[in-house]
Order: structure tokens, then C-alpha cells, then sequence
């Protein structure tokens, strides 16, 4: 089967969040099930600053709203993985960031993406390769359902296209004036495709038109259908139901596996968890904290907005010391939740410490170094972190939603007794509810023989992308079935 996979970034090529994780992994997978899978993704400077450089194979000429303008195509591979063809457009790409600067969006967003999905269909018809199969991914690529669906082309009659959300809350939504910027008949502005609250939609127009959608696990895909979670998208979420479908993401356990991690001083695994322990005392000595063994050390590394439950780790982070526990945050976000973290460490030197920013090695140190990993998130549409942490033998503690509730088992005494148990789930929104979540680990962290089993059931555990890329396998050959329809 021909699967083009398109995605506005790529890991390594290109990364703001799990999107580029996933991107980069799946369609390795994907390969090794034997699939012809191409990738396409924009050439951002980013690409060429780490070093993947490449060569160019084509261009295409676009008439995006009348001005006719040309997009070289430059060809790569993924590492270890299927080719990649990169649209190369400089005044789109050639950028400081990817999707904006400083906290603010490039204004032209709108005409970045459009002009991406109008290069990625045009390359399609000249590189003599047409696929069966688009996969798209979050608003950025959602106008390519559309573009296939109403244009003219007889091609595009024979390709099926697949929508994942990786997360809702980010829909791609502008002012009205920028509509007729996409070249699309002007009946589509309107509240049944693109029309929403008075401006224009993409993922919304993407949802409607695709053949089959997904999300990235099965209790966001029912959540998202809901008020609570929908982000005004509940209604059409509801109507095409019967063609949403939940796919928990995967681990590419090639990068995230402690025994084979070259980031950890000392490797280790669940025959032998000696290593985890010398892990431990490395963190506890490159972040600041208290060289002490016995002392349960709680992690946490994540984007620090009020999306991955950061208020709650600041409503509750003096109580860590006071009840004889460390912390380590790792991660950048909101400046009041930096502060506030960062107070908390000067408040509690040797128990608090608070890395603001991105560094890999450092979010490896601490899967493998602390005994319990922080989660609490409002919601969470898959999740990777609890994922990585249960490789790592680093109990989960996790608020029960999205693809948390799809992995993780709370340790209730019936969980443990079956051998199921692998973390610490709580439900309600709370600072209470999560402190309560937290306790409960640290009462299980002074039963050696409970916390063990523990920390073996989750390292067990097989999340790799080699099984979640069967059932996608199965959503191409659905969209293969359901293409051609316009909807009505």
C-alpha cells in the first residue's frame, strides 16, 4: 500500500511537541510493515541548522490567490525509515521558528499551510508516485481532505485521506478575509465546513471532508466529542463518529528504553534495576538535590501551562519536602508558572529543583532517575512521557483522561493483586484530589515488594509503534473504501 504521510514537522528534523515524534516514528514503522511510505514536511531553517541538509529533486509552480510562485522539493530519508521530500519555499520557511515567535503566531499562517498542501498535491502529480493514501495530521494539513475533495482533478477521485488530531485545542482559525486566499468555491464559508464563530476554521473543514479520522487514544477520541473537551467541535466530532477511531501513540523504544539509552550514565533494565539506583544519585547530584538514596524523588517534564496540570504541582509543591520527598521540573511555558517553580526551589534548596527549558539529556536523567513521574494533567489527548516512565521502571502518577487513562492502572489493591497495577490514578481536577494520588505513592514507595511490582509490570509493558501502526494500517485500508464522496 502507498502511504503519504504529511506532517508540519518531523522529528529529527523538526520539533515543537509529540507531533514531531510521532511523525518521525510511524512512518518507520509503518515501513517495516511493509508499506511504500513517503513523508512530506516543510524545509525550515531548523532543518538545515541540525546539520540534514539536501538535495533537491524537483520544484513545483503554485498560483496561490493569483501570484504564482515556485517551491523547490528536497529529498532526505528518516533515520532508519522510509524517504522524506521536504517543500522548500523560503519567504514560508526560512524562519526563526516554525509556527511563530516569542508566544506570538506568524500572521501568515494561514497562507504557509495552504501554500504547503497546494506544493504536496502538486509534487504528488509530478513525481510519478501517486499514493492510495494521505495521512494528514492537525490543522496544518487539514486543508489537503478538502483540496482533494473539490478539486477537478480526476486523480485525486482514487486517493483516500486520513485526519489524525494530535490535539483539538489548536485548530488553525483566522479572520474571514483570509478565506479567499485558499482558492476554494465561496459556498464553503460557511457554518457546515469552514465558517466558525465568524472566522475561518481549517481543522474544522478537514474534519468534515477527510474519509476517516483519528486521535491519538481511544478516551480522548470519546472525550473531544463532549462540551467539556470538544473545543466548540463536539457537534461535527459527534456527526462523523461512526468514522473516529482512537490510536494510542507509541514509543520508539530504539531512543526511549534504558537499556540502550545513550544518554544515562549507567544503563540498566528489568533483570537487573542496580543501574536505576546509580541514575538516581546522578540526577540527584546534577540538579542540586540532596545525595540521599532512601528519599522518594518525583519528576516531572513537560510544557509548564495550565494544560498539563502545573497549577496543581504548584498548589501542592511545598508539601513535597514536608512530607520527606524531592522534585525535579524540567520544562518551559507560562512565565507564572516558571516563577513560582523557580521560588519554590530557592524555598527548599536540596529538595526542589527547577530546570527552566529544553535539554534531551536531562529528560532522559530524569525518567531514569526519579521513582515517580508527575502527569496531572487537565487533559492529555495520548501522552508520551507515562509511556517513556513505565519503560523506565518510573511509577506514573496521572490524572485519569485521554491516553492516561489508556495506560496507566491505578494501583488499587484488586490491580495489584491481578498483577495489572502499574501507577497512580486520580479523576477530579483538584489540588486536593492530586496531592491524594501522590500520597498514596509514597505510601507504596515504603512497601519494597509493592513498589517493585510495581515498576516491573510497567517496564513489561509494550507500547512500540510496532503495535499501534497495525491498526493505522487498518484505517488506510478504510479511507481506500470510503474515498470520492463529497460531503453534503
Amino acid at each position: 500500500m502507498r502511504v503519504l504521510f504529511v506532517s508540519s514537522e518531523v522529528a529529527p528534523f523538526s520539533k515543537t511537541g509529540g507531533l514531531a515524534d510521532v511523525s518521525g516514528a510511524l512512518p518507520a514503522a509503518l515501513s517495516r510493515r511493509g508499506l511504500d511510505v513517503r513523508v512530506m514536511t516543510p524545509f525550515y531553517r531548523a532543518v538545515v541548522q541540525g546539520g540534514w541538509a539536501s538535495a533537491a529533486c524537483g520544484e513545483v509552480t503554485l498560483d496561490p490567490g493569483g501570484s504564482v510562485q515556485t517551491a523547490r522539493i528536497r529529498e532526505g530519508t528518516l533515520p532508519g525509515g522510509p524517504p522524506v521530500w521536504f517543500v522548500d519555499h523560503p519567504p514560508s520557511f526560512d524562519r526563526p521558528g516554525l509556527y511563530g515567535e516569542g508566544g506570538q503566531d506568524y500572521p501568515d499562517n494561514l497562507e504557509r499551510f495552504a501554500l504547503f498542501c497546494r506544493a504536496v498535491l502538486a509534487w504528488v502529480q509530478a513525481a510519478d508516485w501517486v499514493p492510495e493514501v494521505i495521512h494528514c495530521n492537525d490543522w496544518q494539513t487539514a486543508l489537503l481532505p478538502v483540496y482533494l475533495r473539490t478539486s477537478a482533478e480526476p486523480l485525486w477521485s482514487r486517493v483516500g485521506s486520513l485526519l489524525t488530531v494530535h490535539n483539538l485545542a489548536y485548530q488553525g482559525v483566522f479572520p474571514p478575509e483570509k478565506y479567499a486566499l485558499l482558492g476554494l468555491p465561496q459556498d464553503l464559508y460557511s457554518p457546515r465546513y469552514f465558517e466558525f464563530w465568524g472566522r475561518v476554521n481549517l481543522l474544522k473543514a478537514g474534519l468534515v471532508f477527510a474519509d476517516i479520522l483519528s486521535t491519538v487514544s481511544e478516551t480522548y477520541a470519546r472525550e473531544i466529542q463532549t462540551p467539556e473537551l470538544g473545543c466548540g467541535l463536539e457537534s461535527v466530532l459527534r456527526e462523523r463518529a461512526a468514522d473516529l477511531y482512537g490510536i494510542l501513540n507509541g514509543v520508539d523504544y530504539t531512543v526511549w528504553d534504558p537499556r540502550n539509552d545513550t544518554y544515562l550514565p549507567v544503563r540498566y533494565g528489568p533483570d537487573d534495576l542496580s543501574g536505576k539506583a546509580t541514575c538516581k544519585a546522578a540526577l540527584q547530584e546534577e540538579v542540586g538535590l540532596h545525595r540521599t538514596p532512601s528519599v522518594p524523588l518525583f519528576g516531572m517534564v513537560s510544557r509548564l501551562v495550565e494544560q498539563k496540570g502545573v497549577d496543581l504541582v504548584v498548589a501542592c509543591v511545598d508539601h513535597f519536602p514536608a512530607a520527606g520527598a524531592q522534585l525535579v521540573v524540567l520544562g518551559t511555558g507560562d512565565p507564572r508558572y516558571e516563577a513560582e517553580l523557580q521560588n519554590a526551589g530557592r524555598r527548599h534548596p536540596g529538595w526542589v529543583a527547577v530546570r527552566i527549558g529544553f535539554d534531551e539529556r536531562l529528560a532522559h536523567w530524569i525518567e531514569a532517575g526519579c521513582d515517580a513521574f508527575l502527569m496531572p494533567s487537565r487533559y492529555e489527548p495520548s501522552g508520551l512521557n507515562q509511556l517513556y516512565s513505565l519503560r523506565y521502571g518510573t511509577v506514573p502518577v496521572v490524572r485519569r483522561t485521554g491516553g492516561l487513562a489508556d495506560s496507566v492502572v491505578d494501583a488499587t489493591p484488586e490491580a495489584l493483586e491481578r498483577g495489572e497495577a502499574n501507577g497512580f490514578v486520580f479523576e477530579e481536577y483538584t489540588p486536593g484530589a492530586f496531592w491524594g494520588a501522590v500520597q498514596r505513592a509514597l505510601a507504596a514507595y515504603q512497601h519494597r515488594s509493592t513498589w517493585e511490582k510495581l515498576v516491573r509490570t510497567g517496564m513489561s509493558a509494550d507500547f512500540s509503534w510496532d503495535r499501534a501502526a497495525g491498526r493505522y494500517v487498518d484505517l488506510y485500508r478504510l479511507a481506500r473504501r470510503r474515498r470520492g464522496a463529497v460531503p453534503s
